[in-house]
């Protein structure tokens, strides 16, 4: 289950202030307020809003954050009030806190899913006996839950998102070369040491932008990480998360970011053993099976897909650096992300064999 802890040290939001602006909002809500926080995000703050029975979720951006164009709450609450209304797995938002005196930013509150999201090992998850058994030890229904994985972002990208009212929400033309441009700006922006193997990776990904493959509206950021699985079935999906870096672009751009975040043995036992990894999955299905699950699924042509994939392991590396830079800067005392530099050469190595064996 995505479970909550007490609110980490240096993220604490202002109980009581909070208390009195929710329940001028949600005039139906008594008693006393209670908050809690979901431990794992490693950008935007999440934490579990409690009053009585009722539980709700708060989004609220990281502390110390100086990428303007990040973390936009508004732009957040927005797509998703409408995305919610056609796409069952996108949480609905309730309500949008522009009062940056209330808990130090803006904010919104959405409901809350319930679910299952794999990381690490299963045998830790709250998955039923039946589901985790199934898992451990049945390779097609590995490669089914992985399967439902893959069609729920191929549904996604099918979505009729000018019809949804999402049609002014990117730029689709020129796509690819936006998006390697500013995440290599982004990168070096927050460049800390050097990583001589990513920054390779990076040259060779503005020497090799594709056409365009179409437009869609794209998650940006899909993985299991981000993904509630129902515990009595998980080939389910109940719900898909944080979504703060949804757009219209190149649906293979969030193909190559859902590939990227997929390790294989090669890339040692530390990427593997990541918390957010759904380790057990990635030992038995490839990210070459994954991609050809995507091609069935969605119709689309996947034979260029080493560019997409390379460019979505960069693009973790670089999200992996930003957050490591903001570690160093004292701006988070997370102790999860001291080692992020550690991901972010792990990455640039896998991201340059990638492109010397020109496979995934």
């Amino acid at each position: 289950m995505s479970e909550t802890k007490s609110v980490r040290p240096g993220e604490e939001i202002d109980i009581a202030h909070l208390s009195e602006y929710l329940k001028d909002q949600l005039v139906t809500m008594g008693g006393e307020i209670d908050v809690e926080q979901f431990p794992a995000g490693s950008s935007n703050l999440t934490y579990l809003i409690r009053f009585d029975t009722a539980e709700f979720v708060l989004r609220r951006p990281p502390f110390g954050n100086t990428v303007k164009t990040a973390h936009d709450m508004k732009r957040e609450f927005d797509v998703l009030s409408k995305l919610s209304a056609v796409y069952r797995t996108a949480p609905k938002p309730l309500l949008f806190c522009a009062d940056r005196s209330v808990i130090g930013d803006e904010f919104y509150l959405m409901e809350r899913r319930n679910g299952l999201i794999v990381r690490g090992s299963i045998a830790n998850a709250n998955a039923s006996a039946k589901a985790k058994s199934a898992l451990e030890t049945s390779q097609d229904f590995r490669t089914e839950v992985c399967r439902s994985f893959v069609q729920n972002l191929a549904d996604l990208h099918a979505l009729d998102y000018k019809a949804a009212g999402l049609g002014n929400l990117g730029k689709p033309e020129g796509y690819a070369r936006r998006q390697v441009e500013g995440w290599t700006k982004r990168y070096f922006a927050a460049k800390t040491h050097e990583h001589a193997h990513l920054e390779s990776a990076n040259k060779w990904l503005n020497e090799n932008i594709p056409a365009e493959s179409g437009a869609s509206l794209i998650h940006n950021d899909y993985k299991f990480d981000n993904i509630m699985l129902d515990p009595e079935d998980l080939t389910r999906i109940n719900a898909v998360l944080d979504w703060e870096m949804v757009t219209v672009g190149d649906p293979l751009m969030d193909l190559g970011t859902a590939l990227g975040y997929w390790m294989s043995a090669d890339a040692g036992e530390d990427m593997l053993n990541a918390t957010f990894n759904p380790r057990l999955l990635m030992e038995n299905v490839s990210r070459q099976e994954l991609a050809e699950m995507y091609a069935a699924a969605s119709g689309r042509d996947v034979s260029n897909i080493l560019f997409y994939y390379v460019f979505g392991t960069f693009k973790i590396a670089a999200i992996c650096q930003q957050i490591y830079a903001r570690y160093v800067k004292g701006f988070t005392r997370d102790k999860r992300f001291a080692d992020f530099d550690k991901f972010v050469a792990a990455l640039g190595s896998i991201a340059w064999d990638a492109i010397r064996r020109k496979s995934l």
